[in-house]
């Protein structure tokens, strides 16, 4: 995908485990925060719930613990929407020579300059690609793996986009992807970075601040202190890049655990090493997080930023997601990776040292960030 990436390793060399407490003391830009009003505008747009499990806080050994259950995020039942339609959103406003902050504004935008959009995906992504597409009334072709779920298949195309399967990995399905988007002249909307391709994803992670934002004053209604740790699922690293700015630019104490399948640690690996690494990628059920590559756009702010990574495999991942369904929260294999690593971070024999390198005591507040539904 980046011909500039470090050389390949193999996924089973990367350690299960990363912490750098002084990852807390980087400091950042302030992340733009202008895609909320417009995410406002989206037919349907409600914040998603902020869920509190003290099951969980028990079973944890600490203060509080919330669930942001982005299972309830429009109809697509992920987090994804909220970056795609931005990017979507700027892209068209730059080509069209005026602001679209409404969903109006973006229709008219589309309506003087169409354009197709064109995207890779695991499956959330690609489908929220395709529903601002059907939005706008324009074209979307979506590539999938060769191994992408039919159900995932199923619901991209009920959004009215072209779906077209590859037969590589999703690494390869981005190089297909972006090769189609030149040669046709469309407007690739990509969620991961690589040199010479770097605003729209940039964009995109710009899309993710609306849900933070949320969880601020969702604690503030909760009566809670600011979270001590946020545990994120990362792929690429896009979400986990918009966790990390939120909190450093804040100078905030906050800790931030990225959370990655044994099949593709590819930030586990680079945070390791120090340099940004591709891992060759295996099969998971955690599909949204089988990534071999980071994005160039996140490494620099997880490298400096994130303070801690921790890789788990779909048997925690399925364990997590039945406690999540106990509480009543639909969850499915990426989404309850959250608590798949918390779990492995604050629990057992490695657990003190642990909990140590994050700050964890017994009056910290987690936030859990389930960033998909499990599919019917």
């Amino acid at each position: 995908m980046d011909p500039t990436a470090a050389a390949s390793v193999s996924r089973h060399e990367a350690p299960r485990w990363f912490a750098r407490p002084q990852a807390r003391g980087w400091i950042c830009p302030a992340p733009s925060t202008a895609a909320a009003g417009f995410h406002a505008t989206l037919p349907g747009f409600a914040p998603t719930p902020l869920v509190e499990v003290p099951p969980i806080a028990a079973e944890l050994g600490v203060g509080r613990v919330f669930v942001k259950d982005e299972s309830k995020r429009l109809s697509l039942r992920a987090f994804k929407v909220l970056g795609a339609s931005w990017a979507v959103a700027r892209a068209l406003s730059e080509r069209a020579g005026r602001p679209a902050t409404t969903l109006d504004g973006l229709r008219e935008c589309a309506d003087r300059f169409p354009v197709r959009l064109v995207t890779a995906t695991d499956g959330n992504h690609g489908r929220a690609v395709a529903y601002v597409a059907r939005l706008l009334g324009l074209p979307a072709r979506v590539f999938l793996p060769s191994d992408a779920a039919e159900t995932v298949v199923g619901l991209i195309a009920g959004e009215g986009a072209t779906v077209v399967h590859t037969r590589g990995n999703y690494d390869a399905t981005v190089d297909e992807a972006r090769r189609t988007a030149e040669d046709a002249g469309a407007l690739l909307v990509q969620d991961t970075a690589w040199p010479g391709y770097v605003q729209v994803p940039a964009w995109i992670v710009e899309g993710y601040a609306t849900l933070l934002l949320e969880v601020d004053r969702q604690l503030r209604d909760a009566g809670a202190q600011q979270a001590g740790l946020v545990a994120v699922p990362v792929g690429v690293g896009s979400l986990a890049q918009a966790v990390v700015a939120h909190y450093r630019s804040a100078r905030s104490a906050t800790a931030v655990l990225g959370v990655e399948p044994d099949a593709a640690p590819c930030f586990a690996a680079s945070l390791t090493a120090g340099h940004r690494l591709t891992v060759d990628t295996g099969h998971t059920a955690m599909a949204g997080l089988n990534c071999g590559t980071p994005s160039s756009l996140a490494w620099p702010v997880l490298r400096d930023g994130m303070d801690s990574a921790v890789v788990v495999d779909d048997v925690a991942a399925e364990r997590a997601g039945a406690v999540l369904a106990a509480a009543g929260v639909s969850s499915g294999p990426s989404g309850a990776a959250s608590l798949a690593g918390v779990r492995a971070a604050l629990t057992g024999p490695p657990a003190a040292e642990r909990r140590q390198a994050l700050d964890v005591v017994r009056d910290t507040v987690v936030v859990l960030l389930n960033t998909e539904g499990r599919l019917a």
